[in-house]
């Protein structure tokens, strides 16, 4: 499944776990990509946006949001926009369910059990 333009956003969606975000004062260059943007640039800001994630206290709740809503751009939850696009290939259609922590099964599902506490790099 190719990624969606833009995200799908589930109608149960709550925002609140946004104000907690190790995110929340970072330059949002750190976790969307200029456009063509390749090679080691590309990877040492993904590193730099994942080790934010990494210490991050809302990093479960923003991975099942990407995952859920099918975030197509940027490092959500510790992972990039490569990352998901290997889970959301896996995910039933986009009308299917999509309750809260779906997005961690997918994960869990498709990677293993991982620590959502660890950095991805």
């Amino acid at each position: 499944m190719a990624q969606l333009p833009l995200a799908q956003v589930p109608a149960d969606m709550q925002w609140d776990w946004q104000e907690l975000g190790a995110c929340r004062d970072r330059e949002l260059s750190l976790f969307f990509h200029p456009v063509n943007a390749r090679g080691r640039s590309r990877r040492d800001r993904e590193a730099a946006a994942k080790s934010v994630c990494g210490s991050c206290v809302v990093r479960a709740e923003c991975l099942d949001y990407a995952i859920r809503s099918r975030e197509p751009y940027g490092v959500w939850g510790g992972l990039s926009e490569d990352e998901r696009e290997a889970i959301f290939v896996t995910l039933p259609s986009i009308d299917s369910s999509r309750e809260p922590g779906d997005g961690l099964r997918a994960v869990r599902d498709a990677l293993g059990d991982i620590d959502l506490l660890a950095v991805t790099a």
